[in-house]
């Protein structure tokens, strides 16, 4: 017997949507926000609320939530061919073009474009590109990943399997493909007593050598890191990291893979992290920002080299037999290449530039009050992480109940961020400006006081 349809939307969600990331017995109860619209940085729920939005949605929505020139491709592409796919030698114009801008935009030696419709599945292709890569040159047992503890790297089972968060492996039985997950490159929780800074990077980069000899190099494939972790907290790694994991992946011919899902397309000032901490990648990934997250869409981008041994080996075998129905969207593609226009030319990586350090400064002028630990992140992307004791940097007994507690008060208060255990981040969309940055954290500040006075009132440690 078919349901009726409720009249009320947010009944129909509970009822229906199991929902990501989310306590499905606690939504139950709850239900959910619904959002009904967006205008700028600010978007707006079903009873009229306003909220900015501090996260861009989920990292994602660069140029704000009501820009009419994508909305324009998206119909424009519509009504032209509203699908078709790139399989057996097909393709279309934005697909083609749009590749040619990524390739142009990104370092110069990645010239090569894999469309997928999430960074999970470019990922996921990432990794079976490099296993079919090293079974063409005759090395197949070269297929090991190295990745990083609290990484984020998607869901699906092979790039959940690199991602290094205990929720997304949890009875999911990951990981499920070959990966090391060495230490996260965050000195305020991973520093050693003692340690300087310059110590802390020299004793990351010593254990990735290490596990690369312990595991032998000619089983280690790739590692694989965001620029600047993100979802698993905002941490910027020291400096030094970088170059020091691009000489041992050059010593030993190992892939060096830039996740630029979110740092990527001007997140910290740059157009993309790599180019911040000054590396250089074998293969980088590319999504979120790509379309402003206006439709789904992700990108393999990698060098040459690679592609030359795919390709060779696809004359061989006469096929690359991979790839998704919807590969190269034309109307995901023509939305992303108006995209980047925008960003180019409203100079939005340029404002990130700018007014990036406007707040991590303001920030940082919260640093004194009772709850805040840490206050770190580069260009638009920042957390701030709250402790039960600022001196010895002690966590509270249940964790996540403070971030949680936050979460709700900046939401009250017309914020929506990201809690990630006890930390609050903030990702804001580029085009935010100085005034919504101090009128952003305004809202933040006083979310942090009704938090400490809630903390207080309930006697937590």
């Amino acid at each position: 017997m078919t349901k009726p349809i409720s009249n009320s939307l947010a009944q129909a969600d509970i009822s229906s949507v199991l929902h990501p990331y989310t306590d499905a017995r606690a939504h139950e109860r709850q239900g959910p926000v619904v959002i009904d619209h967006g205008k700028g940085i600010y978007v707006y729920d079903d009873k009229g609320k306003e909220y900015i939005e501090g996260l861009a949605g989920l990292w994602s929505v660069a140029v704000g939530f009501d820009e009419p020139r994508l909305v324009k491709a998206a119909a424009d592409q519509m009504a032209k061919l509203p699908y078709y796919h790139t399989f057996s030698h097909k393709s279309h114009e934005p697909s083609v073009r749009l590749a040619e801008k990524i390739v142009e935009m990104t370092p110069e030696n990645l010239t090569r474009v894999f469309f997928t419709s999430s960074g999970s599945e470019a990922n996921d292709t990432m990794i079976k590109m490099v296993w079919y890569m090293n079974n063409a040159l005759g090395r197949p047992q070269k297929k090991k990943f190295l990745a990083r503890t609290k990484a984020y790297h998607g869901i699906t089972v092979a790039s959940g399997s690199l991602t290094g968060l205990p929720n997304n492996h949890r009875d999911f039985d990951l990981p499920a493909i070959p990966v090391r997950h060495l230490t996260c490159p965050h000195f305020y929780r991973f520093g050693e007593a003692g340690e300087t800074e310059v110590a802390f990077a020299a004793r990351l980069i010593a254990e990735v050598e290490a596990v690369i000899l312990e595991e032998g190099p000619e089983t280690i494939a790739a590692f694989i890191g965001e620029p600047l972790m993100a979802a698993g907290g905002v941490m910027e790694p020291p400096a030094g990291y970088w170059q020091g994991v691009e000489a041992l992946c050059r010593k030993y011919d190992i892939l060096l893979v830039a996740d630029e899902v979110i740092c990527g397309f001007g997140r910290l000032g740059t157009m993309f992290g790599c180019q911040h901490f000054g590396f250089t990648p074998d293969i980088l990934i590319a999504s979120k920002q790509l379309t402003s997250s206006y439709m789904p869409l992700a990108a393999v981008v990698f060098s040459e080299a690679v592609y030359d041994a795919i390709a060779d080996n696809t004359a061989k075998i006469g096929t690359f037999g991979h790839g998704f129905t919807a590969s190269g969207h034309p109307v995901a593609t023509a939305v992303g290449l108006e995209n980047l226009k925008i960003i180019e030319e409203r100079g939005l990586v340029e404002n990130a530039a700018r007014v990036g350090p406007i707040l991590q400064a303001r920030l940082r002028e919260l640093s004194g009050h009772p709850l805040v630990g840490e206050v770190r992140g580069v260009g638009l992307i920042a957390a701030i992480e709250m402790v039960a004791d600022k001196a010895t940097k002690q966590t509270f007994e249940m964790p996540g109940k403070i971030g949680a507690k936050a979460f709700a008060a900046a939401q009250e208060n017309g914020l929506i961020v990201r809690a990630i255990g006890d930390a609050v981040a903030l990702c804001p969309p580029l085009i935010i400006t100085e005034a919504q940055i101090g009128e952003m954290v305004g809202r933040l500040a006083k979310a942090l006081d009704e938090t400490a006075a809630w903390r207080s009132a309930e006697n937590l440690n």
